[in-house]
């Protein structure tokens, strides 16, 4: 995916752009990016990584069976990633998809729903591998989750995606049939979940429902707010008691009166 249609064009996605730019430091500061001489190279390095993601990162085993600051885990390890890949991977959806879910949703609400379903992605993923000493990092459970929302919310955008396999070529579709697609072969992909390292495909597909179910309870709350203030007047323009719009009243009114003026300075 390289775009969606109909960008916002308010104020700037603040948390997008923060999200990004925290990963990014987080990543370039890191051993993962393999730019920081500190760490080393070799077998030195390898093991300055490994001790990097068990640190932040999230240990099943450790998460239920370990202290309490390994609850925080599932939260820390939303801004580390593995790799060059892992991290241009989740930027590039979370660039094209979340300025417009920020801003249909506002800043606050973005920031919760990407932070809470990140942290129950990564927890659910841990429940269903209580006993796994893998290490779980990156962005994918929350960014999964802005793709749910993203797809309540814009079920109707178009997508531009380029395909390798027909020479790249550029072709738009509705978000809808790609963000179903994405989510099918997500779904399919847990299989190869249990016991092996990869990609958590289970916490993709927990994060992407916590999603679509935090978009549509933050919108249906809203509505529900907004039904109980006062009920507005008809706009201008609009029909008025006697079935004409209010500016066509005001201006057969003044005519009435124009009138009956006209008439009593007549001479008789």
């Amino acid at each position: 995916m390289i775009r969606t249609a109909g960008r916002p064009r308010r104020n700037g996605p603040w948390v997008t752009w923060t999200v990004l730019a925290v990963c990014g430091v987080v990543f370039l500061a890191g051993p993962a990016s393999g730019l920081v001489p500190v760490y080393g190279t070799g077998p030195e390095l390898l093991s300055a990584q490994t001790a990097h993601f068990e640190r932040w990162g999230v240990v099943p085993r450790e998460l239920w069976h370990g202290s309490l600051p390994a609850l925080f885990t599932p939260l820390t390890a939303l801004f580390v990633h593995g790799n060059w890949l892992h991290l241009l991977g989740n930027m590039l959806f979370l660039y094209v998809f979340g300025a417009m879910t920020e801003a249909r949703m506002g800043r606050t609400d973005f920031a919760l729903c990407y932070v809470v379903t990140g942290y129950l992605a990564l927890l659910g993923y841990a429940a269903v591998h209580a006993h796994s000493g893998r290490t779980l990092v990156g962005a994918s459970g929350a960014i999964s989750g802005v793709l749910g929302a993203f797809l309540y919310l814009f079920p109707r955008a178009r997508v531009t995606s380029l395909f390798p396999f027909l020479f790249f070529l550029p072709l738009r579709f509705p978000a809808w049939a790609v963000l179903l697609f994405w989510f099918v072969l997500q779904w399919l992909a847990t299989g190869t979940d249990a016991g092996r390292p990869g990609v958590a495909y289970l916490a993709h597909v927990l994060g992407f429902c916590l999603g679509f179910g935090y978009a549509w309870v933050s919108r249906a709350h809203a509505t529900t707010v907004s039904s109980r203030g006062t009920t507005p007047g008809p706009p201008a323009g609009t029909a008025g008691r006697r079935g004409l719009p209010d500016r066509r009243r005001r201006g057969l009114g003044r005519v009435k009166r124009s009138a009956r003026s006209a008439e009593g300075d007549r001479p008789t």
